[in-house]
């Protein structure tokens, strides 16, 4: 066989490409740590603690058949990736593992947690529709109906399970997003008299923003079906309805997460919408979605790139959107003057203002 001469640029993309096509390798490895609660057991300890301290506490008292090799191997590389520490102590004895940022992000009964976000996007039900994008350029259609013949509603209102690890994964996003609002966008709430959250769900993030401004009178606004599952919470009331259809009347609107399911045609109806509900001068809707950022280099700025083939991947007609396609459909719903405000989330806020007639 002959020798072939690689230079260093061609040798570091043959590297790239190595390193791209085992990245999953990270999520796996990651979702193994969430499931036996590595982060949990060393926070539990208060200090670093050795690989065998560790495996004596996976499943609440360890298991004979805890394999520590195999556990040392699964640890290497998360150390690696810098989402645990390893110490090694002066004196020879047993390398001792201890928390990072990233693993506190980790812990199971933390208020701001994504662990239940890991173990559902890592679940093989979400990853089997990412096999299917070739197929979805190559004849259209929606990678999640390819994947399993049917849209991921119907599949978790068939599956409990399912709809127990989706809406686990959904909640913890949510009071991410949510603390991310309240601690970035306090100005933005502190002028406003009543609000409502359209496709509110539960009403999490509403009753969070009154019990944080409790001079606003907070709407939470859903499908019925929805609301009337909906816990009763000081200062917001629950309305039924549809967001196509009508929105009650506020003196702000705001939605987190729900024109990125939607295409540029609904989005502008239920934009438009938006704009009928609230006063034509002082009104305002606060968007809270990601903003693609083309040449970004923020810390979540790929973030964006990602979800926007998540929103491929699992839903139809959604998509991430630039600040030239926010504009896009927020003209077209009425508000041509808008700005744009970072919170210490992968979402920003877009807050936008109707036209005057």
């Amino acid at each position: 066989m002959a020798t072939i001469e690689l230079d260093e640029a061609t040798l570091q993309g043959q590297a790239e490409i190595w390193r791209f096509m085992f990245s999953f390798a990270d999520s796996m490895a990651l979702k193994s740590a969430v499931e036996l609660r590595i982060a949990d057991i060393i926070h539990s300890h208060g200090r670093a603690i050795t690989l065998s301290q560790i495996a004596s506490c996976i499943d609440g008292g360890g298991t004979p058949s805890s394999d520590i090799t195999t556990l040392a191997r699964i640890m290497r590389l998360l150390v690696r990736r810098k989402i645990f520490t390893v110490h090694h102590p002066s004196d020879g004895g047993d390398p001792e593992y201890d928390l990072t940022n990233s693993s506190r992000w980790l812990l199971h009964d933390s208020d701001q947690t994504l662990a239940p976000m890991i173990l559902m996007e890592n679940h093989p039900l979400l990853v089997a529709p990412w096999h299917c994008f070739s197929q979805c350029v190559k004849e259209g259609g929606a990678a999640f109906k390819k994947a399993h013949g049917r849209e991921i509603w119907d599949l978790a209102s068939e599956n409990p399970e399912f709809n127990r690890l989706f809406n686990d994964g959904m909640a913890c996003t949510s009071k991410v997003v949510t603390g991310a609002i309240l601690s970035g966008y306090k100005e933005g709430l502190s002028s406003i008299g009543s609000l409502v959250d359209v496709g509110g769900g539960t009403g999490g993030l509403i009753s969070e923003i009154v019990k944080a401004h409790p001079h606003i009178k907070g709407v939470n606004f859903d499908l019925q079906h929805v609301v009337s599952a909906a816990p009763p919470y000081d200062g917001v009331c629950h309305i039924g309805g549809d967001m196509f259809q009508a929105i009650p009347n506020a003196d702000a609107v705001i939605m987190k997460w729900v024109l990125h399911d939607w295409s540029d045609e609904d989005c502008i109806k239920i934009l438009s919408n938006c704009r009928n509900a609230i006063p034509k001068k002082e009104g305002k809707v606060i968007i809270v979605e990601v903003v693609v950022k083309l040449d970004g280099n923020g810390p979540f700025d790929d973030m964006g790139f990602i979800f926007d083939l998540l929103m491929l991947a699992h839903s139809r007609g959604g998509k991430e959107r630039t600040e030239v396609e926010w504009k896009k459909i927020l003209e077209g719903g009425g508000f041509s003057r808008y700005k744009i405000i970072n919170i210490p989330a992968l979402t920003s806020i877009i807050e936008a203002y109707p036209d005057h007639d």
